[in-house]
């Protein structure tokens, strides 16, 4: 019986290096209907969609967001919360 090369043996962790032809699977991002118009520290009730209950921002891994709409989005909560209009 042939010896398992360092990449082929495991210790049944799943910590292991993986073989050339495996690839790990991109997990689905949440499609998230968003509107440019409404990204705008005014309306709160959008804005809290992306907040917790503890008032932190979700990071795009959660919401689904492209960058550039993370960042606006991300300033019109900080603005909100300025304007006292957010906790």
């Amino acid at each position: 019986m042939p010896r398992k090369t360092h990449l082929e043996r495991s210790n049944g962790r799943g910590g292991g290096r993986r073989s050339t032809g495996e690839t790990r699977t991109p997990r689905p991002r949440p499609k998230v209907d968003y509107t440019i118009e409404s990204m705008d520290f005014k309306n709160v009730a959008m804005l809290r969609q992306y907040v917790t209950d503890a008032g932190r921002i979700l990071p795009r891994k959660y919401t689904g967001l492209p960058a550039h709409y993370q960042r606006r989005m991300t300033r019109a909560v900080k603005r909100a919360r300025q304007m006292l209009l957010m906790k």
